[in-house]
């Protein structure tokens, strides 16, 4: 497996890989592919990595940066996060995030945000906050990984990529 960024020869491929990823996800509007591309749209993709195998895209992951009312400064929003269904728990997502993760510490971010599950996230050391929320988010599916001490107090918003629908 390879971890690269993305070019443009695979646009349709991560637009593929993330709608199938989220097909059949309970908790999703089904709109992560539409997303991506309107990130990609808008240049709000700091990073965007592919896991790839066999020279096909396996695997995609989206970082973006956020806005915290508390004037909070280089904090990424992370997702979405997709790997194509027949390859999930293989270890692809992980290494995406993990490379992400590292990319963005190198970059000097202060830290990283992401709405998801907080049994899978909490393995790479996102925590609820305590003092940061989204509006519509519960507030368990909020994490947060500081890079530092600091920690965003307030309200985050995600790029309005996130609103895309189609």
């Amino acid at each position: 497996m390879i971890i690269r960024d993305e070019t443009l020869a695979d646009i349709e491929a991560i637009f593929e890989v993330t709608r199938a990823a989220f097909e059949a996800h309970p908790y999703s509007s089904h709109t992560e592919q539409f997303i991506v591309n309107a990130l990609r749209a808008a240049g709000a993709l700091t990073l965007s990595l592919v896991a790839q195998i066999d020279g096909k895209v396996a695997g995609h992951i989206a970082f973006s940066p956020v806005t915290v009312s508390d004037g909070s400064t280089d904090w990424y929003g992370a997702g979405p996060l997709s790997v194509a269904p027949r390859l999930q728990r293989c270890g692809i997502g992980r290494a995406l995030l993990n490379e992400g993760l590292s990319r963005l510490r190198t970059l000097g971010a202060s830290g990283c945000v992401l709405v998801g599950d907080p049994a899978y996230y909490r393995r790479f050391g996102f925590q609820n906050p305590s003092c940061l929320f989204h509006e519509g988010v519960p507030s368990e599916n909020l994490l947060v990984l500081p890079f530092g001490k600091d920690e965003p107090r307030g309200t985050v918003v995600f790029h309005e990529g996130f609103q895309a629908i189609g």
